[in-house]
């Protein structure tokens, strides 16, 4: 039995009552831009009305990737549910709390360049075949020392590995402020550890519906910067900071249910690894696309630095049932848990591109009923290139001006972002990718400088 969300005058009045209990006077009203980087516009409470009633307005053509200066007027319409009072503000007599809101025309239609307008008509496309998205994305962070300035160094406060506790994490005691935060916030936590590389951190929360992780990993992203700040430490989801170590993952587990008949489309007990045809379908898509989306679940230039062997990262487009080496893996867990988790992208992606660019991959697969190669078991890390090439087994891009040049020439991409987010986002990463090629590095000038 499903339980009947609440109205959206059933909201206004919770959220009514929350302010009223606990002092909020300020309304921080959030979105994101074309990287998916948080933005927010601060009104008072006393605005609640014109808030919810979407009149909150501001300039467009100040923000990467929306709109030029000749129609820069757009306003934010509030999500109800992502209503949360943030509890670092919080004091006698006093708070603040925020909502993640959609962009709006000045006509009331959507914004086709908010990124959270693209992951909902990728949202609309799986539902209009009778499908609902699950996503449960997995984050890792490194917390570094900052200087004197409060400027990031590569110091970590810590000589921990994979699983370890204090006193070699001592990172743990960030973890569990971060953990108070987001539960305070409306999290369901499920685990909190130190990861492989020194520094190097995660925390999971509850898998949700597409729309409602992207949400939740854009709030994660900014409650663990903001709490790491509080400790003197800043916290980063860039993929690659250190060499020689690990880099931050991204993981995403995805699933679709079936709406009508209320159980997950993923599971078939008769198949001999309990998949049915049309993860085995989802599969094939994510395989068949992925040259063509990483440009968007890995979108910086460091992105490719993290994705080579010898790290934990897939680089390597295959898929296996426990195969931690392959891109796609099938975690154990079957029934209403079956998923498929795709093991490439990374942190600093926009998460509702990233999500959205996976879903139309996978939904092409079950569209054109793709034929899944075989699963590939064996440790593909451990393999010697010429084992690589007689399994037929492909590298995804090796760097982003590769990855940008197939999301450019690909259908996935225009199709899933449509043209306007599209456009943008292949200038802006063709413009850091000139940037990076037009710059001289450190290991230029050691490798060179004294040599020539």
């Amino acid at each position: 039995m499903t339980t009947q969300a609440p109205t959206r005058e059933s909201l206004i009045e919770t959220i009514r009552e929350t302010i009223a209990k606990k002092n909020v006077e300020l309304l921080h009203m959030q979105f994101v831009d074309i990287e998916g980087m948080l933005k927010h516009v601060t009104i008072t409470a006393d605005q609640l009305d014109q808030a919810v009633n979407g009149e909150t307005m501001f300039d467009g053509s100040s923000i990467t990737g929306f709109t030029p200066i000749n129609q820069s007027d757009l306003y934010l319409n509030p999500d109800l549910t992502t209503f949360a009072v943030l509890p670092w503000t919080e004091e006698e007599g006093y708070s603040e709390a925020r909502f993640l809101c959609s962009v709006k025309k000045p006509d009331g239609s959507d914004f086709d360049g908010d990124p959270r307008n693209v992951l909902k008509k990728t949202v609309k496309r799986a539902a209009d075949k009778g499908y609902s998205i699950s996503v449960g994305p997995e984050l890792e962070f490194f917390l570094f020392d900052t200087d004197e300035f409060g400027q990031p160094t590569l110091r970590t406060q810590d000589v921990g590995g994979y699983f370890e506790p204090s006193p070699k994490d001592d990172g743990e005691k960030v973890r569990l402020a971060i953990y108070k935060a987001l539960r305070m916030m409306g999290f369901t936590i499920e685990a909190s550890h130190h990861e492989v590389a020194v520094g190097q951190h995660e925390i999971n929360f509850k898998y949700a519906d597409a729309l409602g992780s992207a949400d939740a990993a854009t709030t994660y992203k900014w409650v663990v910067k903001t709490v790491a700040k509080q400790f003197g430490l800043h916290a980063t989801f860039m993929p690659k900071p250190l060499g020689g170590e690990n880099g931050n993952g991204m993981h995403v587990n995805m699933s679709l249910f079936d709406i009508e008949k209320q159980e997950n489309s993923f599971y078939n007990e008769d198949d001999k690894i309990a998949l049915s045809k049309t993860a085995y379908h989802f599969i094939a898509g994510l395989l068949d696309n992925v040259k063509d989306f990483v440009a968007v679940t890995n979108p910086l230039v460091n992105s490719y630095k993290r994705l080579v062997p010898g790290y934990e990262a897939p680089c390597y487009i295959a898929w296996s049932a426990s195969n931690r080496s392959a891109l796609v893996r099938i975690p154990a867990t079957r029934g209403a848990g079956t998923r498929v988790e795709i093991r490439c992208p990374d942190p600093s992606a926009n998460p509702y591109l990233a999500f959205a660019v996976v879903a139309s991959a996978g939904l092409d697969g079950i569209d054109n009923e793709t034929e899944c190669p075989a699963s590939v078991d064996a440790d593909i890390f451990s393999m010697t290139a010429a084992e690589i090439k007689e399994r037929g087994i492909e590298n995804l891009p090796t760097s982003l001006e590769a990855a940008v040049n197939r999301f450019e020439t690909g259908e996935i991409g225009r199709r899933t972002l449509g043209d306007h987010a599209f456009t943008v986002y292949v200038a802006l990463k063709r413009n850091e990718w000139d940037d990076f090629r037009t710059s001289v590095h450190a290991w230029e000038l050691d490798a060179y400088q004294s040599k020539f």
